[in-house]
Protein backbone atom coordinates (compact mmCIF):
# COMPACT_ATOMS: atom_id res chain seq x y z
CA UNK A 1 0.00 0.00 0.00
CA UNK A 2 1.41 3.21 -1.14
CA UNK A 3 0.53 6.35 1.13
CA UNK A 4 -0.28 10.10 -0.29
CA UNK A 5 3.05 11.79 -0.69
CA UNK A 6 2.65 14.22 1.33
CA UNK A 7 1.63 11.70 4.37
CA UNK A 8 3.59 12.52 7.53
CA UNK A 9 5.56 10.02 9.56
CA UNK A 10 6.78 10.64 12.89
CA UNK A 11 7.90 9.17 16.13
CA UNK A 12 6.94 10.38 19.45
CA UNK A 13 7.88 10.63 23.37
CA UNK A 14 6.77 12.77 26.11
CA UNK A 15 8.41 14.74 28.79
CA UNK A 16 8.21 12.26 32.02
CA UNK A 17 8.56 9.57 30.28
CA UNK A 18 12.27 9.97 28.53
CA UNK A 19 14.05 13.07 30.48
CA UNK A 20 14.94 11.87 33.72
CA UNK A 21 16.79 14.85 35.26
CA UNK A 22 14.16 15.13 37.59
CA UNK A 23 15.92 17.75 39.61
CA UNK A 24 18.66 18.95 37.11
CA UNK A 25 18.70 22.97 36.12
CA UNK A 26 16.11 23.76 38.51
CA UNK A 27 13.12 21.45 37.64
CA UNK A 28 10.57 21.56 39.73
CA UNK A 29 8.99 18.42 41.02
CA UNK A 30 5.89 17.47 39.26
CA UNK A 31 2.38 14.84 40.17
CA UNK A 32 4.15 12.11 38.95
CA UNK A 33 7.67 12.72 40.84
CA UNK A 34 5.82 12.72 44.05
CA UNK A 35 3.11 9.34 42.86
CA UNK A 36 6.28 7.47 41.98
CA UNK A 37 7.15 7.92 46.33
CA UNK A 38 3.89 6.43 47.25
CA UNK A 39 4.14 3.21 48.71
CA UNK A 40 2.37 0.44 46.07
CA UNK A 41 1.47 3.17 43.39
CA UNK A 42 4.22 2.24 40.84
CA UNK A 43 5.22 -1.39 39.55
CA UNK A 44 8.32 -2.52 41.58
CA UNK A 45 9.04 0.97 42.84
CA UNK A 46 10.01 2.42 39.39
CA UNK A 47 10.70 6.19 39.17
CA UNK A 48 11.41 8.48 35.83
CA UNK A 49 13.75 10.05 37.57
CA UNK A 50 16.52 8.97 35.21
CA UNK A 51 14.21 7.81 32.45
CA UNK A 52 16.18 7.40 29.32
CA UNK A 53 18.17 10.82 30.11
CA UNK A 54 17.06 12.66 27.07
CA UNK A 55 17.74 15.42 28.56
CA UNK A 56 21.55 15.10 28.53
CA UNK A 57 21.23 12.34 25.46
CA UNK A 58 18.93 14.30 23.22
CA UNK A 59 21.43 14.87 20.63
CA UNK A 60 22.23 11.00 20.55
CA UNK A 61 18.18 10.19 20.09
CA UNK A 62 17.65 13.17 17.34
CA UNK A 63 20.38 11.25 15.45
CA UNK A 64 18.42 8.23 16.06
CA UNK A 65 15.57 9.99 13.91
CA UNK A 66 17.40 11.19 12.19
CA UNK A 67 18.64 8.19 10.73
CA UNK A 68 15.43 6.42 10.19
CA UNK A 69 14.20 8.62 7.80
CA UNK A 70 11.54 10.34 10.16
CA UNK A 71 10.35 13.85 9.36
CA UNK A 72 8.65 14.34 12.26
CA UNK A 73 9.22 14.13 16.16
CA UNK A 74 6.20 14.60 18.53
CA UNK A 75 7.50 15.35 22.12
CA UNK A 76 6.53 17.61 25.23
CA UNK A 77 7.09 20.22 27.61
CA UNK A 78 7.52 19.37 31.36
CA UNK A 79 5.91 22.78 33.05
CA UNK A 80 8.10 21.97 36.00
CA UNK A 81 10.88 22.26 34.13
CA UNK A 82 9.89 25.98 32.81
CA UNK A 83 8.24 26.86 35.73
CA UNK A 84 9.53 25.04 38.85
CA UNK A 85 6.51 26.67 40.84
CA UNK A 86 3.82 26.28 37.93
CA UNK A 87 3.31 30.11 37.23
CA UNK A 88 5.88 32.85 38.72
CA UNK A 89 9.03 33.18 37.42
CA UNK A 90 10.36 31.24 33.96
CA UNK A 91 13.50 28.87 34.65
CA UNK A 92 15.33 29.88 31.69
CA UNK A 93 17.60 26.71 31.90
CA UNK A 94 14.71 24.83 31.69
CA UNK A 95 13.70 26.83 28.80
CA UNK A 96 16.61 26.75 27.22
CA UNK A 97 16.71 22.67 26.99
CA UNK A 98 13.67 22.76 24.92
CA UNK A 99 15.29 25.33 22.45
CA UNK A 100 18.26 23.05 22.15
CA UNK A 101 16.05 20.31 21.28
CA UNK A 102 14.21 22.12 18.71
CA UNK A 103 17.00 23.63 16.74
CA UNK A 104 18.90 20.38 16.95
CA UNK A 105 15.59 18.74 15.15
CA UNK A 106 15.76 21.44 12.47
CA UNK A 107 19.20 20.80 12.07
CA UNK A 108 18.26 17.53 11.12
CA UNK A 109 15.87 17.97 8.91
CA UNK A 110 12.88 17.20 11.66
CA UNK A 111 9.40 19.23 12.69
CA UNK A 112 8.92 19.45 15.86
CA UNK A 113 5.47 18.32 16.88
CA UNK A 114 5.34 20.26 20.51
CA UNK A 115 2.55 18.87 23.29
CA UNK A 116 2.13 21.70 25.98
CA UNK A 117 1.01 18.93 28.60
CA UNK A 118 1.37 15.63 28.89
CA UNK A 119 -0.01 14.59 32.48
CA UNK A 120 3.23 16.32 34.15
CA UNK A 121 1.17 18.67 36.46
CA UNK A 122 3.58 20.50 38.87
CA UNK A 123 3.07 19.53 42.02
CA UNK A 124 3.25 23.12 43.61
CA UNK A 125 0.20 24.02 41.58
CA UNK A 126 -1.60 20.63 42.78
CA UNK A 127 -1.02 21.65 46.38
CA UNK A 128 -2.96 24.84 45.36
CA UNK A 129 -5.63 22.30 43.90
CA UNK A 130 -4.34 21.28 40.61
CA UNK A 131 -7.39 20.89 38.34
CA UNK A 132 -10.00 21.69 41.03
CA UNK A 133 -8.76 25.27 41.24
CA UNK A 134 -10.96 27.69 39.34
CA UNK A 135 -7.62 29.60 38.46
CA UNK A 136 -6.25 26.40 36.48
CA UNK A 137 -7.29 27.33 32.94
CA UNK A 138 -4.92 30.87 33.45
CA UNK A 139 -2.15 29.10 34.52
CA UNK A 140 -1.88 26.52 31.71
CA UNK A 141 -2.68 29.60 29.58
CA UNK A 142 0.46 31.67 31.24
CA UNK A 143 2.31 28.54 30.59
CA UNK A 144 1.36 28.24 27.31
CA UNK A 145 2.27 31.76 26.22
CA UNK A 146 5.56 31.61 27.87
CA UNK A 147 6.34 28.55 25.61
CA UNK A 148 4.84 29.80 22.62
CA UNK A 149 6.85 33.20 22.41
CA UNK A 150 10.10 31.10 23.04
CA UNK A 151 9.78 28.23 20.51
CA UNK A 152 6.93 29.74 18.18
CA UNK A 153 9.07 31.12 15.60
CA UNK A 154 11.21 27.64 15.07
CA UNK A 155 7.73 25.55 16.58
CA UNK A 156 4.84 25.13 13.69
CA UNK A 157 2.41 22.33 15.10
CA UNK A 158 1.43 22.41 18.71
CA UNK A 159 -0.97 20.82 21.04
CA UNK A 160 -2.19 22.01 23.74
CA UNK A 161 -3.10 18.85 26.26
CA UNK A 162 -2.65 14.72 26.10
CA UNK A 163 -5.56 12.39 26.68
CA UNK A 164 -7.64 14.02 29.14
CA UNK A 165 -8.97 10.88 29.57
CA UNK A 166 -6.36 9.47 31.25
CA UNK A 167 -5.43 12.04 33.51
CA UNK A 168 -8.78 12.78 34.63
CA UNK A 169 -9.90 8.56 34.31
CA UNK A 170 -7.13 7.20 35.98
CA UNK A 171 -5.39 10.19 37.76
CA UNK A 172 -8.92 12.00 39.59
CA UNK A 173 -11.57 8.58 39.28
CA UNK A 174 -9.55 5.45 39.70
CA UNK A 175 -6.34 6.90 41.75
CA UNK A 176 -4.41 5.04 39.82
CA UNK A 177 -2.16 7.39 38.20
CA UNK A 178 -0.35 10.90 39.61
CA UNK A 179 -2.12 12.91 41.40
CA UNK A 180 -3.88 9.41 42.67
CA UNK A 181 -7.50 11.30 43.50
CA UNK A 182 -10.98 9.30 43.62
CA UNK A 183 -12.90 12.23 43.26
CA UNK A 184 -17.03 12.54 43.73
CA UNK A 185 -18.34 12.33 40.00
CA UNK A 186 -19.02 16.38 40.66
CA UNK A 187 -15.38 17.21 41.46
CA UNK A 188 -14.18 15.33 38.66
CA UNK A 189 -16.19 16.89 35.98
CA UNK A 190 -15.24 20.44 37.95
CA UNK A 191 -11.71 19.06 37.04
CA UNK A 192 -12.59 18.24 33.43
CA UNK A 193 -14.32 21.32 32.33
CA UNK A 194 -11.14 23.39 34.06
CA UNK A 195 -9.17 20.95 31.70
CA UNK A 196 -11.39 22.11 28.24
CA UNK A 197 -11.29 25.31 29.47
CA UNK A 198 -7.66 25.22 29.68
CA UNK A 199 -7.37 24.09 26.35
CA UNK A 200 -9.00 27.03 24.94
CA UNK A 201 -7.37 29.52 26.73
CA UNK A 202 -3.83 27.65 25.23
CA UNK A 203 -4.76 27.48 22.10
CA UNK A 204 -5.43 31.30 22.43
CA UNK A 205 -2.20 32.13 24.07
CA UNK A 206 -0.14 30.28 21.45
CA UNK A 207 -1.78 32.13 18.23
CA UNK A 208 -1.36 35.41 20.28
CA UNK A 209 2.04 34.94 21.38
CA UNK A 210 4.09 32.86 18.87
CA UNK A 211 5.80 35.25 16.37
CA UNK A 212 4.64 33.19 13.45
CA UNK A 213 1.35 31.29 12.31
CA UNK A 214 1.41 28.41 13.83
CA UNK A 215 -1.24 25.34 13.48
CA UNK A 216 -2.94 24.47 16.82
CA UNK A 217 -4.62 20.73 17.82
CA UNK A 218 -4.68 18.33 20.69
CA UNK A 219 -3.75 14.77 21.30
CA UNK A 220 -6.50 12.93 22.81
CA UNK A 221 -7.84 9.56 23.13
CA UNK A 222 -11.37 7.85 23.61
CA UNK A 223 -13.21 5.19 22.53
CA UNK A 224 -12.27 3.68 18.90
CA UNK A 225 -15.54 1.10 17.80
CA UNK A 226 -15.64 -0.11 14.41
CA UNK A 227 -18.31 -2.23 13.00
CA UNK A 228 -18.56 -5.99 12.79
CA UNK A 229 -19.37 -5.95 9.13
CA UNK A 230 -19.29 -3.51 6.70
CA UNK A 231 -23.16 -3.58 6.47
CA UNK A 232 -24.63 -0.18 7.26
CA UNK A 233 -26.22 -1.45 10.25
CA UNK A 234 -23.22 -2.53 11.73
CA UNK A 235 -21.44 0.62 10.50
CA UNK A 236 -23.89 2.76 12.26
CA UNK A 237 -24.15 0.75 15.44
CA UNK A 238 -20.48 1.61 15.67
CA UNK A 239 -20.73 5.37 15.12
CA UNK A 240 -23.42 5.72 17.50
CA UNK A 241 -21.13 3.73 20.10
CA UNK A 242 -18.39 6.05 19.13
CA UNK A 243 -20.35 8.97 19.96
CA UNK A 244 -22.00 7.68 22.70
CA UNK A 245 -21.55 8.99 26.63
CA UNK A 246 -22.91 5.84 28.79
CA UNK A 247 -20.96 5.53 31.62
CA UNK A 248 -20.00 7.45 34.76
CA UNK A 249 -16.18 7.97 33.42
CA UNK A 250 -14.16 9.97 31.53
CA UNK A 251 -13.85 7.56 28.46
CA UNK A 252 -15.83 8.54 25.76
CA UNK A 253 -15.09 11.04 22.74
CA UNK A 254 -18.17 13.18 22.84
CA UNK A 255 -17.97 14.24 25.88
CA UNK A 256 -14.58 16.23 25.39
CA UNK A 257 -14.12 16.49 21.82
CA UNK A 258 -18.05 18.59 21.19
CA UNK A 259 -17.11 20.92 23.43
CA UNK A 260 -14.02 22.02 21.98
CA UNK A 261 -14.52 21.32 18.14
CA UNK A 262 -18.66 22.38 18.47
CA UNK A 263 -18.79 24.48 21.99
CA UNK A 264 -21.32 22.30 23.25
CA UNK A 265 -21.67 19.23 25.25
CA UNK A 266 -23.51 15.98 24.25
CA UNK A 267 -27.27 15.68 25.35
CA UNK A 268 -26.58 12.20 26.88
CA UNK A 269 -23.72 13.68 28.67
CA UNK A 270 -26.09 16.25 30.01
CA UNK A 271 -28.45 13.67 30.36
CA UNK A 272 -26.26 11.66 32.16
CA UNK A 273 -24.36 13.74 34.85
CA UNK A 274 -27.62 16.11 35.50
CA UNK A 275 -26.99 17.76 38.56
CA UNK A 276 -23.46 17.17 38.41
CA UNK A 277 -22.44 18.92 35.71
CA UNK A 278 -20.69 22.67 36.74
CA UNK A 279 -22.63 25.55 35.48
CA UNK A 280 -20.96 26.86 32.60
CA UNK A 281 -22.00 29.98 30.57
CA UNK A 282 -22.14 30.55 27.08
CA UNK A 283 -18.66 32.53 26.88
CA UNK A 284 -17.25 29.44 28.86
CA UNK A 285 -18.35 27.36 25.81
CA UNK A 286 -16.75 29.58 23.73
CA UNK A 287 -13.67 29.88 25.44
CA UNK A 288 -13.71 25.77 25.36
CA UNK A 289 -13.83 25.83 21.22
CA UNK A 290 -11.41 27.83 19.79
CA UNK A 291 -11.00 27.25 16.24
CA UNK A 292 -8.42 23.86 15.78
CA UNK A 293 -6.33 23.37 13.25
CA UNK A 294 -6.11 19.55 12.90
CA UNK A 295 -7.45 16.65 15.17
CA UNK A 296 -4.68 14.63 17.02
CA UNK A 297 -5.84 11.31 17.79
CA UNK A 298 -4.23 8.39 20.00
CA UNK A 299 -5.40 4.66 19.30
CA UNK A 300 -4.01 1.58 20.78
CA UNK A 301 -7.13 -0.95 20.31
CA UNK A 302 -11.10 -0.63 20.15
CA UNK A 303 -14.03 -2.46 20.53
CA UNK A 304 -16.19 -4.60 17.54
CA UNK A 305 -19.45 -3.66 17.21
CA UNK A 306 -23.25 -5.24 15.50
CA UNK A 307 -26.58 -3.75 15.33
CA UNK A 308 -28.95 -5.79 18.00
CA UNK A 309 -32.48 -6.41 17.48
CA UNK A 310 -33.63 -3.61 19.21
CA UNK A 311 -31.95 -1.09 16.84
CA UNK A 312 -29.20 -0.67 19.72
CA UNK A 313 -25.65 -0.88 18.94
CA UNK A 314 -24.64 -4.47 20.27
CA UNK A 315 -20.77 -5.45 21.24
CA UNK A 316 -19.26 -8.42 19.76
CA UNK A 317 -16.66 -9.82 22.03
CA UNK A 318 -13.23 -11.24 20.92
CA UNK A 319 -13.55 -15.00 19.97
CA UNK A 320 -11.01 -16.87 22.72
CA UNK A 321 -6.93 -16.64 21.96
CA UNK A 322 -7.41 -13.53 20.08
CA UNK A 323 -4.50 -11.57 19.78
CA UNK A 324 -3.35 -9.04 22.57
CA UNK A 325 -0.44 -6.87 23.31
CA UNK A 326 1.60 -7.16 26.33
CA UNK A 327 -0.73 -5.12 28.28
CA UNK A 328 -3.48 -7.46 27.20
CA UNK A 329 -4.60 -4.47 24.38
CA UNK A 330 -6.64 -6.24 21.82
CA UNK A 331 -4.90 -5.75 18.27
CA UNK A 332 -8.14 -5.01 16.14
CA UNK A 333 -6.34 -2.54 13.06
CA UNK A 334 -9.84 -2.54 11.82
CA UNK A 335 -10.52 0.24 14.09
CA UNK A 336 -7.98 2.97 12.29
CA UNK A 337 -9.72 3.17 9.88
CA UNK A 338 -13.38 3.39 11.48
CA UNK A 339 -12.07 6.32 14.18
CA UNK A 340 -10.67 8.26 11.89
CA UNK A 341 -13.89 8.67 9.59
CA UNK A 342 -16.03 8.89 12.39
CA UNK A 343 -14.03 11.61 13.94
CA UNK A 344 -13.31 13.31 10.38
CA UNK A 345 -17.21 13.51 9.74
CA UNK A 346 -18.48 14.91 13.35
CA UNK A 347 -15.68 17.45 13.21
CA UNK A 348 -14.56 18.39 9.66
CA UNK A 349 -10.74 18.38 11.21
CA UNK A 350 -7.90 16.78 9.07
CA UNK A 351 -6.38 13.69 11.54
CA UNK A 352 -3.53 12.89 12.84
CA UNK A 353 -2.37 9.88 14.52
CA UNK A 354 -0.52 11.27 17.57
CA UNK A 355 0.22 7.48 18.98
CA UNK A 356 -0.33 4.14 17.94
CA UNK A 357 2.24 1.44 18.80
CA UNK A 358 1.97 -1.77 21.17
CA UNK A 359 3.76 -2.79 24.42
CA UNK A 360 5.93 -6.49 23.88
CA UNK A 361 8.54 -7.89 26.43
CA UNK A 362 11.50 -7.44 24.11
CA UNK A 363 15.09 -7.75 24.45
CA UNK A 364 18.55 -8.01 23.12
CA UNK A 365 19.57 -11.24 21.58
CA UNK A 366 22.98 -13.41 21.80
CA UNK A 367 23.57 -11.67 18.29
CA UNK A 368 22.74 -7.95 20.23
CA UNK A 369 20.07 -7.54 18.19
CA UNK A 370 16.41 -7.01 19.14
CA UNK A 371 13.80 -9.06 17.00
CA UNK A 372 10.71 -7.58 17.60
CA UNK A 373 8.80 -9.23 14.47
CA UNK A 374 5.31 -8.84 16.07
CA UNK A 375 5.53 -4.96 16.22
CA UNK A 376 6.36 -4.67 12.81
CA UNK A 377 3.38 -7.36 11.90
CA UNK A 378 1.41 -4.74 14.50
CA UNK A 379 1.72 -1.83 12.97
CA UNK A 380 2.07 -3.32 9.39
CA UNK A 381 -1.77 -4.28 10.03
CA UNK A 382 -2.67 -0.80 11.83
CA UNK A 383 -1.05 1.43 9.20
CA UNK A 384 -2.93 -0.57 6.03
CA UNK A 385 -5.95 1.02 8.21
CA UNK A 386 -5.00 4.09 8.30
CA UNK A 387 -4.12 4.11 4.77
CA UNK A 388 -7.76 3.17 3.36
CA UNK A 389 -8.42 6.40 5.61
CA UNK A 390 -5.32 8.61 4.13
CA UNK A 391 -6.58 7.42 0.60
CA UNK A 392 -9.82 9.60 1.10
CA UNK A 393 -7.73 12.76 2.53
CA UNK A 394 -9.02 12.06 6.21
CA UNK A 395 -5.82 11.37 7.24
CA UNK A 396 -2.74 13.70 7.09
CA UNK A 397 -0.27 11.86 9.42
CA UNK A 398 1.29 9.24 11.50
CA UNK A 399 3.39 9.61 14.79
CA UNK A 400 4.77 5.93 15.97
CA UNK A 401 4.28 5.53 19.72
CA UNK A 402 7.22 5.68 20.91
CA UNK A 403 10.63 6.39 19.56
CA UNK A 404 12.81 5.04 22.58
CA UNK A 405 11.39 2.08 25.55
CA UNK A 406 10.53 4.66 28.32
CA UNK A 407 8.87 4.79 31.39
CA UNK A 408 5.63 3.95 31.33
CA UNK A 409 3.59 5.22 34.14
CA UNK A 410 2.31 2.97 36.46
CA UNK A 411 3.85 0.04 34.61
CA UNK A 412 7.10 1.28 35.37
CA UNK A 413 9.87 -0.38 33.40
CA UNK A 414 7.99 -3.30 32.32
CA UNK A 415 6.19 -2.69 29.24
CA UNK A 416 8.37 -1.89 26.25
CA UNK A 417 6.85 0.66 23.49
CA UNK A 418 9.64 1.37 21.96
CA UNK A 419 11.45 1.15 18.62
CA UNK A 420 14.83 1.52 19.75
CA UNK A 421 15.39 -0.84 22.83
CA UNK A 422 16.93 1.09 25.92
CA UNK A 423 18.70 -0.79 28.55
CA UNK A 424 17.65 0.92 31.40
CA UNK A 425 20.89 0.33 33.31
CA UNK A 426 23.65 1.07 31.32
CA UNK A 427 20.81 3.49 28.77
CA UNK A 428 22.52 2.04 26.03
CA UNK A 429 20.14 2.49 22.83
CA UNK A 430 19.91 -0.37 20.14
CA UNK A 431 17.40 0.40 17.19
CA UNK A 432 15.38 -2.82 16.68
CA UNK A 433 14.54 -4.33 13.76
CA UNK A 434 11.31 -2.78 13.50
CA UNK A 435 13.39 0.94 13.86
CA UNK A 436 14.55 -0.62 10.52
CA UNK A 437 11.33 -1.80 8.81
CA UNK A 438 9.75 1.99 10.21
CA UNK A 439 12.65 3.63 8.06
CA UNK A 440 12.08 1.59 4.85
CA UNK A 441 8.26 2.67 5.76
CA UNK A 442 8.89 6.74 6.24
CA UNK A 443 11.37 7.05 3.13
CA UNK A 444 8.86 5.67 0.92
CA UNK A 445 5.70 5.91 1.86
CA UNK A 446 4.97 2.36 1.84
CA UNK A 447 4.42 -0.64 4.03
CA UNK A 448 4.91 -3.35 1.61
CA UNK A 449 8.10 -4.32 2.99
CA UNK A 450 8.84 -7.82 4.84
CA UNK A 451 11.09 -8.25 7.83
CA UNK A 452 14.46 -9.82 7.17
CA UNK A 453 15.67 -11.71 10.43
Amino acid sequence: MQFPRDFLWGVASSAYQVEGAATADGRGPSVWDTFCKTPGAVRDGHTGEAACDHYHRFREDVKLIADMGVKAYRFSVSWSRVFPGGDGAINDKGLSFYSRLVDTLLDAGIQPWLTLFHWDYPQALQDRGGWLNASSPQWFAAYSAAVARALGDRVGHWMTINEPQIFIGHGHRDGTHAPGLKLSTADRLKASCNVLLAHGLSAAAIREHAPRPVQVGWAVCGRADYPATNSPQDIEAARLAFNSVTADDAWSNTFWADPACLGRFPADALALFEGSMPVLTDADLRTMSPPLDFYGVNIYSGSRWKMGPEGKPQLVPQRPGHPQTAFGWPVTPECMEWAIRFLHERYKLPVYITENGLACTDWVDLNGRVIDAQRIDFTRRYLASVGKAAADGLCKGYFHWSILDNFEWAEGYRMRFGLVHVDFDTLVRTPKASAAWYSKVARSGSIDHSLTL
